[in-house]
């Protein structure tokens, strides 16, 4: 493979210095710079990068109005971040990837490395077309996330999950008319995800969609959930009056 190409979109000098420094110890790669969105659009036409790094409050707009304005999006793509709770939100529903700011090199390497190995992924698109679905749409009732295990990439509606379950530092989804989906990152992760999309944790090990719950049986201590295609899980004790307020509030 030719050297990768990367360009470097921060209208703050020392963030690009600092980067370009840390990722020229990492390897052998082109790197070009800009300090906006009209430059980054125009470098981007002439230098065509395999990756970009890109900020998102700049002098004369955001990264989401480059990615709003570039022809195509042909390439790797890593933010780099003041903190920024909303954009970061939507980068996890997405599975884009970002690094805060000061930016740590360890972190930067692991970026890097996933990002170059993902050079050629052609499902680079829609991830960028979810990142761009979730911060303009305010319902979640057409959102979708971003799953990804060790072979594939999975483009889910939100809607379309019965429930999470936790299996160690692992989440199992289970899916409507889909089998399940096994990733590497724990329950809590999720939680706060999927909570404003209305979420529920009923127990340790479960996260549900309450549109989901079919049945609440409540002859065990905490009462057992029956879901969507047959799934029952279990609602704990300090749980129950939550579940019971959420259905009587949907009914």
């Amino acid at each position: 493979m030719n050297s990768i190409k990367i360009l470097l979109i921060d209208d703050d000098d020392t963030v690009r210095s600092a980067l370009k420094t840390m990722i020229t110890s990492m390897g052998v790669y082109i790197i070009e710079e800009a300090r906006g969105v009209a430059e980054g659009l125009h470098k981007y036409q002439t230098f065509s990068p395999d990756i970009i790094f890109l900020d998102i409050e700049m002098g004369d707009g955001t990264g989401f109005d480059f990615l709003q304005k570039v022809p195509s999006r042909n390439f790797q793509l890593i933010f780099s971040t003041a903190f920024n709770h909303f954009a970061i939100k939507a980068f996890k529903y997405s599975a884009i990837d970002y690094l805060l700011k000061p930016v740590d090199i360890n972190e930067l390497q692991n970026s890097l490395q996933k990002a170059v190995s993902n050079v050629n992924n052609q499902s680079f698109q829609k991830q960028l077309e979810i990142l761009l679905q979730q911060l303009s749409v305010n319902t979640t009732a057409n959102k979708q996330i971003v799953l990804k295990d060790i072979d594939k990439t999975y483009f889910i509606n939100i809607k379309d999950i019965i429930y999470c379950e936790a299996e160690g530092a692992y989440t199992k989804f289970h899916i409507i008319n889909s089998h399940p989906i096994l990733i590497s990152h724990n329950l809590r992760s999720y939680e706060e995800l999927l909570e404003p999309a209305g979420f529920i944790r009923t127990h340790h090990s479960c996260l549900v969609n309450p549109q989901c719950i079919k049945i609440f049986d409540r002859k065990t201590d905490g009462g057992i959930l029956v879901l969507e295609g047959g799934h029952t899980v279990p609602v704990s004790q300090r749980k129950k009056d939550i579940i019971v307020h959420l259905l009587e509030k949907r009914n």
